[in-house]
């Protein structure tokens, strides 16, 4: 389906981005800054194949996912200026990356005849944040998801969608459905600053 290509490699685009701008962030060299983008673009999808059973994960599979990933970092890198002027290109980018994969974790359980509705969200939720959390780990920062940030449950949510939605939408109806919500949650808990509570060791516990 050219649409669902399309769909996954906006995420791919978008992913590859967030994790340039960090590795520039970071001062690591162009090899660096490539390798990371490619584990925020790939890292979820192939965390979940593996976890499916997948022989070969899509990751290494299609190599044209990886090539597009370490063009768009070049690029990026490139022009780091000029992309850096929109100040809120990070945030964005990896809301769109989480929206996207999240969408897609969630039906590629599906589509791999799994029915149970834990492993559902859990495979979205994994696809979704699982290249963040590499990216964070690699640039030596505590993931977005260990943190106060309402990431995880965005992608939680947008999973939770696709039970709704699939059977009574198109598949492309219901990613597109699932990607809106994750990535609209993930944006305005930005914008508004809506985030979970966090335990200040300096509180009195009674």
């Amino acid at each position: 389906m050219i649409l669902l290509e399309v769909f996954v490699y906006a995420g791919i685009i978008a992913a590859s981005i967030s994790g340039t701008l960090v590795g520039i962030q970071k001062k690591l060299d162009l090899f660096g800054v490539v390798f990371l983008a490619a584990c925020t673009a790939l890292g979820g999808g192939l965390i979940r194949d593996i976890i499916l059973g997948q022989t070969v994960p899509n990751a290494f599979a299609k190599p044209q996912y990886f090539i597009v990933s370490t063009v768009v970092s070049i690029v990026t890198w490139l022009f780091y200026q000029r992309t850096m002027q929109f100040q809120s290109t990070l945030i964005i980018t990896d809301a769109i990356g989480l929206g996207v994969f999240t969408a897609v974790g969630s039906y590629s359980a599906i589509d791999h005849g799994l029915k149970g509705s834990f492993l559902i969200i859990s495979m979205g939720l994994i696809t979704g944040i699982g290249g963040g959390i590499m990216r964070d780990v690699f640039a030596r920062e505590i993931p977005f998801v260990f943190r106060k940030e309402i990431y995880a449950i965005a992608a939680i949510i947008g999973s939770i969608t696709i039970l709704f939605t699939h059977g009574e939408f198109t598949k492309l109806q219901s990613l597109y459905i699932c990607f809106l919500i994750t990535t609209a949650i993930r944006i305005i808990a930005v914008r508004y600053k809506v985030n979970f509570p966090i335990r200040n060791v300096n509180d009195n516990l009674l």
